[in-house]
């Protein structure tokens, strides 16, 4: 998921997990079995730019997110005031 989101690929290494080459759209180039040891060797081209996520990164969420909650307390205030 990180590389969707920076557009960069990533090269993922563990010592007891699953270790990983991960493209820049996100599909697996190679990975390694689990617990064992080995070497994973691939080819990694640099790229440039950047995307809408590096961008804004998590701002519309929490500006949504804020937006809902703010809808909702004064939908309760509304209904309180009401009466019902």
């Amino acid at each position: 998921m990180r590389s969707l989101e920076t557009g960069r690929p990533m090269l993922r290494a563990t010592n007891d997990g699953v270790t990983a080459l991960i493209a820049y759209d996100g599909r697996l180039l190679g990975t390694l079995p689990q617990f064992e040891p080995g070497v994973l060797a691939g080819l990694v081209e640099p790229r440039t730019g950047l995307t809408p996520y590096v961008r804004v990164g998590n701002l519309p969420v929490v500006l949504i997110s804020l937006l809902s909650v703010a809808l909702g307390f004064a939908r309760g205030a509304r209904r309180r005031a009401d009466g019902r």
